[in-house]
C-alpha cells in the first residue's frame, strides 16, 4: 500500500511541496531521492511558467483590473467561437461579462504552420496512399498535449486579477451556474486561499415547500447562507468514471456545473485545477420534480484527495454528506486509514466504486456504498440523488461559507488583502451606527436631506415652473422665497455620524474597498426585512385584486388598500443602498451652496463632495441622474459632479446611449451583460428614477468609435407600478422625454407580445422623439424585442417588423396630432431603418429558473446589439462633457415647464451658435478692413486723378486674397469646431451670408468712391483757387527775396519784410468770399417755418426729443375712414381716459422703429453729402427736411388707422438735425480749415518764410522746389498717417478691448454692466428706447477712454510707425525716381510724374498740385537729397499735433466710426412685450429673434388693460401662465403668443424662471423715475414685491456676466477664504482636489470675479 505525506521546504522565494513516498508492504521508508522530487518539481514550475507565458499573463507583476476590461475594446466586439491562442484571455472574460457559459468551451485556432503542414501531407499523390503510414502519421499528430485547458485558462486569469476583477469573475461564473472557486492553492507556493470577498456579492434565490404545503421564496447572499452541503472528491490518479459529470447530474443534467473530462476542450494536461475545490448550490423551484427539496451545496475536490490532505480535513469537517470515489477499498490501500476514520465516524458517507457493479447498498445506517461499473448514468445518479436525501434527512449539520475562514493554515483574501480588510473595517463601522434601528425609519434618522425637505422642495419647484393666477412675478418671488426656506432648513439638518464617517473615508487614501463593502454590507443588512415586506404587500395586493375581481366596494376593500399604501411606504423607506448615501450627499451640497454658509466642527469641506462622487463614477460606480422618489433631477449636484469629472478627465467627448422600456422587462440585466455594468438587478430593487454610468472606450477603439467613453444611462420603466399600485402617463411621457433627449442612441426594450403593452409604450416613444425633432435634436433608437419565442424563424422576424413599422407609423399620426405638427410616419420624425434597427431576443434562461444558465443565444443576441451600437456611435459625433452637462440641465428646465417644445432651450445649440456669431463677426471684419485698406488707396488715386471710374470687378480683384482667407476659415471651421454636427444646419445659410456681405462690401465702396466724381468739379474750383493763391504768394515771395538779396545778413529786416509783403497779400486774399461758420439749427428752424406758417421758428423750445419720448400718443390723432383728417377731441379725450393710450402697444413699437429707420436713413444722406469735402449747403437740410416729410406722409397713407399731428413732423425733424448738428459741424469745421483762404494760407505762414529765406539766401531751385514739395506732401502725410493709424487701433481695440472684443452680445453685456455702474436713469430709458443710438455713444466712449488711456503705449507708437514707414516710401519713391529719369535721360517733369505715381496709393498728391510753380532745370539728384533732408523736417512739425489727430479725420475715417459701422450691423428688432432687442450679430438673421434675457415688460410702457398699472411681470415668466395680452384689439393667450401674428410671430421667448436679478435691481432702485417718466405705477397686482429689493447692484453686474457668459444663470460655486465664505461666478469652477479648499479655482486661475 502506498501513502503519501506532504511536507514543506523552501527553494528560493517559493515554497516548494516535497513529496515522501513511503513503500506500506515492505515495512521500510524508500523515499524518493532528493535530486529527483527536485527535478519534478522544478518541471511542475516549468509546466504552470509555460502555461503563463502562452497566455501571456505575469502571475509575479502587474495584476489584470476590473476598470482595465469593463471598457470597450476590439476583444470586447469578438464573438467568434475560437480565437488565437494570445487572444484567449481577453476573449474568455469578455465571453465571461455577458454571461455567456460557451466561455468555457473557447477553441484555440491552428497557427498558419500547422495548417501548412497538414495541406503538405494530404497532397500527396495516390500512389503514395498508405493506411498503415496514415495511422502512423496520425498518431504523431497534434496531440492533446499542445491545447491549453479550459479550466487552466480559468484559473489563470483569476490567479492574475485583482480582488476587484476576481469579484466580478466568481459573481458572473455564479449567473453562468458554474462551479465557483472555493479553495484555490497558489501553483508556485501551495499557499491555500479563501477567496471569500469573491463571493461576496452572488444572491441565491430559491423556492421551498413548507410543512402546510405552501411555496415560501428565499433569497440570500450566499456567504450567510447555511444549507447542507455535499462534499466529492476521490482517491487515485485514474478513475474511469468522471466525478464532475456526476454531481452534474444532480445538480442541472441539462448545463455542466463542473467542467468534466467530457466537455469540449477538455484534455489531460491540465495544470492548475489539482487542489482546487469548486463550490456550487442547488436551488429547488418548489415543484416535486426538484431533486432536493431544499438548498444544497456541493463541493467538489480536483485531483487525488490523497494529495491534499488540507482541503480534504476542512471539507470532510464541514460537510453534512461525505461522497468519495474510488477504484476498490483495499485495505492496504495509501487511502484506507482516511476511509476507515470516515466510516466510523457518525457523519454520513457514500462510496462510489468505479470498479463494482452492485447497485445502492445502506452499509450501515447513514454509510451507503454505490457500483459504477457497467451501470446506466441515468440509474447511478437517482441511487445516489436518494441516497443522498436519504442522509440529509438525517443530518442536522449545515455548511455555511463564511465558516471556512475559521479554519488555520489557510489565506483568506480579506484579512491578507490590507486595503479589503480596512474597507471592510470602515464599512462595518458604519453598520454598527445602524444596528437596533427600524429599517423604515433609518433613511429619515441618518438621511434627513434628502427626507420630506428634498421632496417639498422638489414639489416647490414644479409649482414655480408653472405658475398661477394673476400675481405672477409675486407668486415666483414667493416660491422662490419657500424654497430657499426649504433649503435653509436642510442645510440645519445636522449631518448625522453615519454621513460624516463616509465622506470622510471616501477622503481618505482607503477608497477602492470601502463603498463595495459598505454595499455588500448594507444589502446584507436590508435583506431580511425587505423580504418580509415584499412577503406582506404581495398577501394584501392579492387581498385587494380579489375583493376587485368580486367587485366588492365595501371597507374591507378601502382598509385593505389603505394597509396596501402603508405597507409601500414602508418598502420605500426600507429601500436603503449606496445611491441613497451619494443622494445625501448631492442635497448636502446643493442645500450648502444655496444657503452659502458653511457648518463648523466638519472634518471636510463642501467643495470637496462633487469630487467624491466623481471618482466613484470613473471608479465604475453608477450616479443618480434622477431621484425616483422625489422625480426630480438634482441640476446642482449633477452639474458639479460633471464638472469635477472634466477637471479630471478632461472634457472628453462621450457618446450617451440610454434606455427605455416597460419596468422588470430586463433592461438592467441587458445592460450589465453588454457591459458587464453594475445596474442594481436583484428582486425587489428595480430601478427608480435613473442612473448613468460611464463605460471607458480603449485607445485603440477612440478612433473608430469616435468617442472616449460611453455614458449608459438606465431608467425605472415605463408603466411601472409603483409600490402603491399608482401609474402615471404623464409620468411616464416626461421620464421618455428626458431620457430620449439624453440619449444619441435609445434602446426600447420591448418584453413579450402583449400587443396593448407594446402600444403604449410606443406611442410615448414616438412622442417622445418627435418632441426631439421639434426642438432640434436628433437621437436614434433601436428597438430591443425580448423573449420572443422563435426567434430563429426569418419569416415570422419579416412579419414582426412589417407589424411593428406600422404601429410606429400609426403611433405618430397620434402623436403628431397631440404636439400640433405634422408627421405621417415614423421615417418623418427619426432617421430609422427597421430592417437594421430593430432587434429580436430569445428569454433570458436557457430552461427555468432557478437552476437555469443564461440562454448563450441570447448572449449572441446582446453582442449583435452591441456591434450596432458600436456602429451608432462611430457614426455620431456624441457629446463632450460639457456640453452633456447642458443637456441635463436643459431637458430638465423644459420638463419642468410642461410644455416641453415650448420650453425647450437647447444649450448646447446656443453655445454653437454663439461662436459662430463670433466668427461670423471675425470673418465680417477680415471683410471690411480689407476693404477699408483698398477703399482707401482707390480714394486717393481719384483725388489724384489716377483712375476716373471704379468697377466692381477691380473691388473684387483687390479683395480676393482676404476673401479666399475667409471661405477657407469658414470651410475650417464647419469642419473642424467640435459641434461640427450642430453647425451643419446653419452652414449654407452663413456661406450665403458671407458672400451677400462681400458684395455689399463691394456695392457700398464702389458707391462712395464714385460718388466722388460728380463732387469734382466743384472741389477743381475750390482746388484751383486754393492752389492760385498759393502760386501767386510763392511767385511775390520770391519777387521781394531777389530784392532784398543785399540784405540776407540782416534777419531782421528780412522778417520785417516779409511780414509787410505778408500783410498786404493776405488782404488781397480776403477780399474774397471767406467760408463761414454755420448754425444748423438756425437753418433748420428757417426752413420748417417756410413749409409750415403756423409753427414758430422757436418753437424748439417747446420740442421734446422724439427718441426719449414714452409714448406716441399725443402725436396721432384718429384717422377717419374716408381717409381725411380730423381731430375728434372729445372721442380722444374719452379714449385717453378710459384706456391710457389711444395707440395699441403694436402701434407704438411701429412708431418707435419708423423714427429710429428714418434716422438711420438720414445718418446715411449727411454722409453722402461729404461735408468734409465739399463744405455745408443750407440744401442739404432741405434735402434731409423733404426726405422726412416723404416718409411721414407714406407712413400715414398706409395700413395705420391714425394720422400725424404737425407737431410730429416737426419735432422729428428737430430731433434728428440736433443729433446730426455736432457731425455736420465738425465736419464743416474740417472743410473750411483746409478750403477758407485765409485760414489755409495762414497756417502755411512759417512755410512760406522758409521758401523766402531760401530765395533770398540764394538757395538752388532745386533746394526751394525740393522744400514746396516737402511742404505740399504735409498735410496729405498727416492725412495718411491718421487714417491708418485709427484702422490699426480699430484692429487692436478688436483684439484688445474687452467691450469691443467679441460679437453684439458681449457688447450688449458692457453697455448693462456700465449703465448699472453709473446709474444714470435718463441713460437707461435711452437704452430702452433707442437702442441703436445708445449702442454707438457707448462705442465712442469707449473708443475715446482707449485713446486717452492708451495714448502712450499704443496710439503714439502706432503713429510713429506708421510715419516712419510711410516716410521710407516717400524716400524711396524719390530715390527710384531719381534713377528712372537717369535711365531714361528724362527731366524734373518725369521725375515728378514717376514720383507721384509711386505714392498715389498712399498719399493725396499729383503733379496739378505743383501747377504755378515753376521748376524748370532743376537738378533731380539734388532734388532727391533736398526732399531727403527735408523730410524729417516735416515729419517734426507734424508729430507736434499728434494728441488732436482724431480732430483731424473725417467722421467716417474715425475709429469709433469704423467701429460703430462693423458692431452695429445687425439685428435690432426689438421684444413686443418688453422691448429687449434681439442679440443676433446678423442682420436679417434666419430663424426667430431671440434674447439672452428679457425685461419687465413695464419698463417698455407696457400696463394692464384699463388700469394705470405698470406691468410687473417678465414676459419669459408670463409665458409660462394663463394669462391673456390684447394685440390690436383682441385678446391672446400668453402662452400661444404667436397666435397673434405679426411681430410676435417671429419672436422666441423660452420660460426662464431663474431670478434674474438685474432688472429687479433696476426696477427698485428706479421705481419713482419710471413711474414719472410713464406717468404711471407698479401697484395693486403689479406691486413691487419685497423678494425683489434684497438684489443689489453687485448681484445685478454679476447676473449680467453670467447670462452673456453661459446663456442661463448658472449655480455659484463656494470659495472659502480663511473662515468666510465668498461665491464665485464662475458656473464650471471647482476647487482643489482631496477637499483641500483654497481661494483659487481652476476656472479662475486665481482671480475670482
Amino acid at each position: 500500500m502506498v501513502l503519501q505525506t506532504q511536507s514543506t521546504r523552501r527553494l528560493g522565494k517559493h515554497e516548494i511541496r516535497a513529496t515522501r513516498i513511503f513503500i506500506a508492504d515492505t515495512g521500510t521508508a524508500a523515499g524518493v531521492s532528493p535530486d529527483r522530487q527536485l527535478q519534478q518539481q522544478k518541471t511542475e514550475r516549468e509546466k504552470i511558467e509555460h502555461l503563463f507565458h502562452r497566455l501571456h499573463l505575469d502571475k509575479h507583476h502587474s495584476k489584470l483590473g476590473a476598470v482595465d476590461l469593463l471598457q470597450i475594446t476590439k476583444h470586447s466586439l469578438q464573438s467568434d467561437e475560437s480565437c488565437a491562442e494570445e487572444e484567449l484571455i481577453h476573449t474568455f472574460i469578455q465571453k465571461l461579462l455577458m454571461m455567456n457559459y460557451r466561455a468555457r468551451y473557447i477553441k484555440t485556432k491552428q497557427t498558419n504552420e500547422q495548417n501548412v503542414t497538414q495541406q503538405e501531407d494530404k497532397n500527396l499523390s495516390k500512389d503514395e496512399f498508405d493506411i498503415f503510414d496514415e495511422m502512423s502519421m496520425s498518431n504523431k499528430g497534434a496531440s492533446q498535449s499542445e491545447l491549453i485547458h479550459p479550466m487552466d485558462v480559468q484559473m489563470a486569469v483569476f490567479h492574475c486579477s485583482d480582488g476587484f476583477l476576481k469579484q466580478v469573475m466568481v459573481t458572473k461564473l455564479s449567473q453562468c451556474q458554474y462551479a465557483l472557486p472555493l479553495l484555490v492553492p497558489d501553483p508556485f507556493t501551495q499557499q491555500i486561499e479563501f477567496p471569500l470577498w469573491t463571493f461576496r456579492q452572488i444572491h441565491k434565490s430559491w423556492k421551498i415547500r413548507n410543512t402546510n404545503n405552501e411555496i415560501i421564496s428565499q433569497t440570500q447572499p450566499i456567504y450567510k447562507a447555511e444549507t447542507p452541503m455535499v462534499f466529492f472528491f476521490r482517491f487515485g490518479h485514474t478513475v474511469s468514471s468522471s466525478k464532475s459529470q456526476l454531481m452534474n447530474s444532480l445538480i442541472n443534467e441539462k448545463h455542466n456545473t463542473f467542467f468534466h473530462r467530457n466537455c469540449p476542450g477538455s484534455s489531460r494536461t491540465r495544470v492548475l485545477m489539482d487542489g482546487v475545490v469548486e463550490i456550487a448550490w442547488f436551488c429547488p423551484s418548489g415543484k416535486n420534480t426538484d431533486n432536493f427539496s431544499d438548498c444544497v451545496a456541493f463541493c467538489n475536490l480536483h485531483g487525488d484527495a490523497g494529495d491534499h490532505e488540507k482541503q480534504l480535513q476542512i471539507l470532510t469537517e464541514m460537510s453534512s454528506v461525505n461522497v468519495v470515489l474510488l477504484p476498490r477499498l483495499d485495505r492496504n490501500d495509501r487511502s484506507a486509514a482516511i476511509i476507515q476514520n470516515l466510516y466510523r465516524d457518525r457523519k454520513p458517507l457514500i462510496c462510489l466504486f468505479t470498479d463494482n457493479e452492485s447497485t445502492v447498498n445502506e452499509m450501515n445506517k447513514g454509510k451507503f456504498k454505490i457500483g459504477l461499473k457497467d451501470r446506466n448514468q441515468s440509474e447511478v445518479s437517482e441511487d445516489l440523488r436518494r441516497a443522498i436525501n436519504d442522509c440529509l434527512s438525517e443530518s442536522s449539520s449545515t455548511f455555511r461559507l463564511e465558516d471556512v475562514s475559521k479554519h488555520s493554515d489557510i489565506r483568506v483574501d480579506e484579512e491578507d488583502d490590507e486595503d479589503c480588510r480596512r474597507g471592510r473595517e470602515a464599512a462595518q463601522q458604519m453598520m454598527s451606527l445602524l444596528e437596533k434601528k427600524d429599517l423604515t425609519e433609518i433613511k429619515e434618522s441618518f438621511l434627513p436631506h434628502q427626507g420630506k425637505l428634498w421632496h417639498q422642495w422638489s414639489q416647490k419647484n414644479k409649482q414655480l415652473h408653472r405658475p398661477q393666477g394673476y400675481e405672477i412675478e409675486m407668486y415666483i418671488s414667493k416660491k422662490q422665497e419657500e424654497m430657499k426656506i426649504i433649503r435653509e432648513q436642510q442645510h440645519e439638518s445636522d449631518i448625522s455620524e453615519f454621513m460624516k464617517l463616509y465622506i470622510n473615508e471616501m477622503n481618505s487614501a482607503n477608497k477602492m474597498f470601502f463603498p463595495q463593502w459598505l454595499k455588500i454590507l448594507l444589502n446584507e443588512y436590508i435583506s431580511d426585512d425587505l423580504y418580509v415586506l415584499h412577503h406582506k404587500y404581495v398577501e394584501r395586493w392579492s387581498a385587494v385584486l380579489k375583493l376587485k375581481e368580486n367587485h366588492n366596494e365595501s371597507e374591507q376593500l378601502k382598509a385593505e388598500q389603505t394597509e396596501l399604501e402603508r405597507i409601500s411606504e414602508d418598502l420605500q423607506a426600507a429601500t436603503f443602498g449606496l445611491e441613497h448615501i451619494m443622494r445625501e450627499i448631492g442635497q448636502i451640497y446643493e442645500s450648502f451652496l444655496s444657503v452659502r454658509k458653511i457648518k463648523e466642527d466638519l472634518q471636510f469641506y463642501f467643495s470637496s463632495l462633487p469630487s467624491l462622487a466623481a471618482e466613484m463614477m470613473i471608479s465604475g460606480f453608477p450616479l443618480e441622474l434622477m431621484d425616483g422618489d422625489a422625480a426630480h433631477v438634482p441640476v446642482v449636484w449633477i452639474s458639479a459632479v460633471l464638472d469635477e469629472l472634466i477637471q479630471k478627465l478632461g472634457d472628453q467627448r462621450v457618446f450617451v446611449l440610454s434606455v427605455l422600456g416597460i419596468q422588470s422587462s430586463g433592461k438592467s440585466t441587458m445592460l450589465n451583460a453588454m457591459f458587464g455594468l453594475q445596474f442594481a438587478v436583484s428582486a425587489g430593487r428595480t430601478t427608480r428614477g435613473a442612473f448613468m454610468q460611464l463605460l471607458r472606450v480603449s485607445d485603440e477603439m477612440k478612433t473608430q468609435m469616435n468617442t472616449d467613453y460611453i455614458l449608459v444611462a438606465d431608467t425605472e420603466g415605463l408603466h411601472a407600478l409603483e409600490l402603491s399600485g399608482r401609474s402615471t402617463r404623464h409620468h411616464d411621457n416626461e421620464l421618455a422625454t428626458y431620457v430620449v433627449g439624453l440619449g444619441n442612441l435609445t434602446l426600447i426594450n420591448i418584453f413579450g407580445e402583449n400587443p396593448s403593452e407594446m402600444q403604449d409604450i410606443l406611442q410615448i416613444v414616438v412622442q417622445a422623439f418627435l418632441r426631439m425633432k421639434k426642438v432640434r435634436l436628433n437621437p436614434r433608437c433601436v428597438f430591443v424585442h425580448q423573449n420572443v419565442s422563435d426567434v430563429t424563424a426569418g419569416e415570422k422576424n419579416m412579419e414582426g417588423r412589417r407589424r411593428l413599422q406600422e404601429k410606429l407609423d400609426q403611433m405618430t399620426k397620434l402623436a403628431a396630432e397631440e404636439e400640433e405638427c405634422d408627421a405621417e410616419c415614423f421615417s418623418d420624425v427619426i432617421r430609422f431603418d427597421v430592417q437594421k434597427d430593430v432587434k429580436y431576443f430569445p428569454q433570458l434562461w436557457e430552461g427555468s429558473p432557478p437552476m437555469a444558465p443564461p440562454n448563450p443565444n441570447y448572449c449572441e443576441n446582446i453582442q449583435e446589439l452591441k456591434k450596432t451600437i458600436i456602429c451608432h456611435a462611430s457614426e455620431s459625433h456624441g457629446m463632450m462633457l460639457i456640453d452633456l452637462k447642458d443637456r441635463i440641465k436643459d431637458l430638465w428646465e423644459a420638463l419642468l415647464n410642461e410644455r416641453f417644445i415650448f420650453s425647450f432651450r437647447n444649450s448646447l445649440e446656443i453655445s454653437a451658435y454663439r461662436r459662430l456669431e463670433t466668427e461670423y463677426s471675425k470673418w465680417s471684419w477680415s471683410l471690411r478692413s480689407a476693404m477699408m485698406e483698398t477703399e482707401n488707396k482707390l480714394h486717393n488715386k481719384i483725388e489724384n486723378e489716377v483712375i476716373h471710374e471704379v468697377e466692381e470687378t477691380d473691388l473684387q480683384r483687390e479683395l480676393k486674397e482676404t476673401s479666399e482667407e475667409v471661405e477657407k476659415s469658414v470651410s475650417e471651421f464647419f469642419e473642424k469646431d467640435k459641434d461640427a454636427d450642430i453647425l451643419i444646419q446653419w452652414k449654407t445659410s452663413f456661406e450665403i451670408k458671407i458672400k451677400e456681405l462681400q458684395e455689399n462690401i463691394v456695392r457700398e465702396t464702389k458707391r462712395k468712391l464714385n460718388d466722388i466724381f460728380p463732387q469734382e468739379n466743384l472741389k477743381k474750383k475750390i482746388d484751383a483757387q486754393r492752389t492760385r493763391h498759393e502760386n501767386t504768394l510763392y511767385k511775390n515771395s520770391k519777387e521781394l527775396a531777389l530784392k532784398l538779396k543785399d540784405k540776407t545778413n540782416d534777419e531782421e529786416t528780412l522778417k520785417k519784410e516779409f511780414d509787410l509783403f505778408w500783410e498786404q497779400n493776405v488782404k488781397n486774399i480776403r477780399d474774397t468770399p471767406a467760408i463761414r461758420d454755420i448754425d444748423v439749427m438756425r437753418d433748420v428752424r428757417k426752413i420748417l417755418s417756410d413749409v409750415y406758417e403756423s409753427v414758430s421758428v422757436d418753437h424748439r423750445r417747446e420740442s421734446r426729443d422724439i427718441f426719449t419720448v414714452p409714448n406716441y400718443s399725443e402725436y396721432v390723432q384718429l384717422k377717419r375712414s374716408s381717409g381725411i383728417k380730423e381731430t375728434f377731441t372729445n372721442a380722444y379725450k374719452s379714449a385717453k381716459e378710459k384706456f391710457g393710450y389711444i395707440l395699441y402697444q403694436e402701434d407704438e413699437a411701429q412708431i418707435r422703429s419708423f423714427v429710429m429707420d428714418i434716422a438711420q436713413q438720414t445718418d446715411r444722406m449727411i454722409q453722402s453729402f461729404n461735408i468734409s469735402k465739399m463744405g455745408y449747403n443750407i440744401s442739404y437740410i432741405q434735402q434731409l427736411t423733404d426726405y422726412i416729410k416723404t416718409r411721414v406722409t407714406e407712413h400715414e397713407e398706409g395700413p395705420v388707422k391714425y394720422v400725424f399731428k404737425n407737431e410730429f413732423f416737426t419735432d422729428l425733424v428737430l430731433s434728428i438735425c440736433e443729433r446730426s448738428n455736432k457731425k455736420i459741424t465738425d465736419q464743416h469745421r474740417l472743410f473750411r480749415e483746409v478750403n477758407d483762404p485765409v485760414i489755409h494760407v495762414e497756417k502755411k505762414r512759417e512755410e512760406y518764410y522758409s521758401i523766402f529765406q531760401k530765395y533770398c539766401h540764394g538757395s538752388t531751385s532745386a533746394a526751394v522746389f525740393g522744400e514746396i514739395i516737402c511742404q505740399k506732401l504735409k498735410e496729405s502725410i498727416e492725412q495718411s498717417v491718421y487714417k491708418k493709424t485709427a484702422r490699426d487701433l480699430t484692429d487692436e481695440m478688436r483684439s484688445n478691448c474687452e467691450s469691443l472684443n467679441g460679437n453684439r452680445s458681449n457688447l450688449e453685456k458692457h453697455i448693462l454692466k456700465t449703465l448699472a455702474e453709473e446709474e444714470d436713469f435718463d441713460k437707461y430709458m435711452d437704452y430702452i428706447h433707442n437702442p441703436r443710438d445708445h449702442f454707438k455713444s457707448f462705442i465712442r466712449d469707449k473708443v475715446s477712454q482707449y485713446i486717452t488711456d492708451k495714448f502712450r503705449v499704443s496710439v503714439l507708437p502706432k503713429i510713429k510707425e506708421n510715419i516712419e514707414l510711410l516716410q521710407q516710401k516717400i524716400m524711396k519713391a524719390a530715390h527710384e525716381s531719381t534713377e528712372h529719369v537717369q535711365e531714361n535721360r528724362g527731366d524734373v517733369y518725369l521725375w515728378l510724374e514717376n514720383f507721384t505715381q509711386q505714392l498715389s496709393d498712399e498719399l493725396i498728391f499729383s503733379v496739378k498740385d505743383l501747377s504755378g510753380v515753376k521748376h524748370d532745370g532743376v537738378n533731380v539728384k539734388i532734388l532727391e537729397d533736398v526732399i531727403i533732408k527735408e523730410l524729417p523736417a516735416i515729419i517734426s512739425d507734424i508729430s507736434t499735433h499728434y494728441n488732436n489727430f482724431l480732430w483731424k479725420l473725417d467722421y467716417k475715417d474715425r475709429p469709433d466710426e469704423l467701429l460703430i459701422d462693423h458692431l452695429c450691423h445687425c439685428c435690432w428688432v426689438q421684444c413686443p412685450f418688453c422691448g429687449a432687442t434681439c442679440t443676433n450679430t446678423i442682420k436679417n438673421h434666419d430663424g426667430d429673434h431671440s434674447v439672452a434675457f428679457h425685461r419687465i415688460n413695464g419698463l417698455n410702457g407696457f400696463y394692464h388693460d384699463g388700469t394705470q398699472n405698470l406691468c410687473s411681470e417678465f414676459c419669459s415668466t408670463v409665458v409660462t401662465s394663463g394669462r391673456y395680452f390684447k394685440s390690436l384689439g383682441q385678446w391672446f393667450p400668453f402662452k400661444d403668443y404667436r397666435r397673434a401674428g405679426g411681430v410676435y410671430a417671429n419672436w422666441s421667448i423660452s420660460p426662464d424662471l431663474s431670478e434674474l436679478p438685474y432688472w429687479k435691481w433696476f426696477v427698485c432702485r428706479f421705481q419713482k423715475d419710471l413711474e414719472k417718466y410713464y406717468g404711471k405705477s407698479f401697484q395693486g397686482n403689479d406691486e413691487i414685491t419685497k423678494y425683489w429689493r434684497k438684489f443689489t447692484k453687485e448681484d445685478a453686474t454679476n447676473s449680467v456676466v453670467e447670462y452673456y457668459t453661459h446663456g442661463v444663470l448658472s449655480q455659484l460655486h463656494p470659495i472659502q477664504r480663511g473662515s468666510s465664505l465668498a461665491l464665485c461666478y464662475n458656473s464650471s469652477s471647482t476647487l482643489g482636489r482631496g477637499g483641500v479648499v483654497t481661494s483659487t479655482c481652476r476656472k479662475c486661475d486665481g482671480k475670482h470675479p
